[in-house]
């Protein structure tokens, strides 16, 4: 498969990339200050893709920056016309999410446009294969990471070699004073 099969323009069409809870500041606790910080950037940062047109966003559904993403896009996309598209390396991803994880990753699934799925059962390469489709079918990229040794780093090569326009969340900028968008 080498693009998302909905009625979207690659121009108009940003995806995500960044890491799960565990690799964020404070665990990815989303009731500290520097994750509520992060998901603020990342917020503004899909609402500024929309004021510029973009109108069709792509997530992983990985936990951690996925699902936020994911939910951010939902939190807007009736008031200003927004598609949601769920990419899933394999059909039973999420199967072992629990709690608030859990249930954004159903809600979700419940209100995205679209959903694909790369592979039946999860292989070795589905990551990477769902990351390429995210990356070919869109323009834009918004990227929170603090590294790039990681699958997000992966990721974020990829979108760089493809020309897409790369939005950089910094991740070490949420835990100090000065927040960072590269």
């Amino acid at each position: 498969m080498d693009k998302i099969p909905i009625n979207s323009v690659r121009e108009k069409t940003v995806c995500f990339t960044g890491h799960r809870p565990e690799k964020l500041p404070d665990g990815g606790d989303v009731n500290s200050p520097a994750i509520k910080r992060l998901k603020s950037l990342l917020y503004a940062e899909i609402m500024d893709a929309a004021d510029q047109g973009f109108d069709t966003f792509v997530t992983g559904m990985q936990r951690g920056i996925d699902l936020w993403a994911g939910e951010a896009v939902m939190s807007a996309a009736a008031a200003r016309g927004l598609k949601l598209i769920a990419v899933l390396p394999y059909r039973d991803m999420g199967k072992g999410y629990k709690g608030s994880d859990k249930w954004l990753f159903g809600r979700i699934m419940d209100l995205a446009h679209e959903t694909v799925i790369i592979s039946e059962e999860y292989t070795p390469a589905c990551m990477a294969q769902r990351n390429r489709l995210m990356v070919d079918s869109s323009s834009r990229i918004i990227a929170v990471i603090d590294n790039e040794h990681s699958g997000t780093g992966q990721t974020l090569r990829y979108a760089r070699s493809q020309g897409l326009e790369i939005r950089r969340i910094d991740i070490s900028a949420v835990t100090g004073d000065q927040l960072t968008l590269l």
